[in-house]
């Protein structure tokens, strides 16, 4: 990899300004200085020091987000704050994303990562990852909709959707539940109760796959997977 591409890529400016920082001489190599920009390094093997401070390279983050109702789930956007925003800088210069959505008032487990590859397999519709969330529903969940949603129910617009396992926490007026869905339509769990006359009034991811919501984690707050829940994640 070139150094300036390995700098730039680790938050050390752009292009620009790591020509102007190879020039100074205070890049190293294995303690040979680089000046030139074009110069190729090992980013695993070569010991890259600026500074001489220790370059940690990572090709990929992977966040665990406690996301806040009132953030989208978006890289960017022009009127409203997306969950990259509440990033700090340094996983900002990483270019990641959010895999998958939670809508604007859910709140809840999401991942941030810039590994495409993961990304794919986790939203693959062929994989049937499961996704669990908790809800508050306006109206008393029964065991009818227990056994509806086992079946499948049919929203809107004429899509059923797969059998989704619903759990009665506390029913009432106001019910609690949990469900797990292994499809990601748009708004699904908020649709599937709309299919059975009944409303989602708070809605919170619980668990994507084997990934399981760090409860420690206050809204808007977040952290580096550890190497146990990527080895999870990934299937290793």
């Amino acid at each position: 990899m070139r150094i300036d591409k390995l700098l730039s890529n680790m938050g050390y400016g752009s292009r620009k300004d790591v020509k102007k920082l190879l020039k100074s001489g205070t890049v190293k190599a294995n303690d040979e200085v680089i000046k030139d920009s074009k110069e190729h390094v090992d980013p695993v093997n070569d010991v890259v020091t600026v500074h001489g401070e220790v370059v940690e390279y990572k090709e990929f983050i992977y966040l665990m987000m406690n996301k806040p109702p009132g953030v989208i789930s978006a890289t960017e956007d022009n009127v409203e704050e997306t969950v990259i925003d509440l990033l700090e800088m340094e996983h900002q210069i990483f270019n990641p994303f959010p895999v998958g959505r939670l809508d604007k008032d859910t709140e809840g487990l999401l991942l941030i990562t810039n590994d495409g590859q993961l990304a794919h397999q986790l939203l693959s519709p062929k994989k049937h990852v499961s996704k669990t969330y908790y809800a508050v529903i306006e109206g008393e969940v029964t065991e009818a909709d227990v056994k509806a949603f086992k079946r499948g129910v049919v929203l809107d617009d004429g899509y059923e959707t797969m059998p989704a396992e619903l759990e009665i926490i506390k029913s009432g007026l106001r019910s609690e539940i949990e469900i797990t869905i292994v499809e990601g339509k748009f708004h699904q769990v908020k649709r599937m109760f709309e299919a059975v006359q009944k409303r989602v009034v708070y809605l919170q991811r619980l668990s994507m796959g084997p990934l399981n919501l760090d409860e420690t984690l206050e809204l808007g707050e977040y952290r580096e997977l550890t190497d146990e829940e990527l080895d999870l994640l990934k299937g290793r």
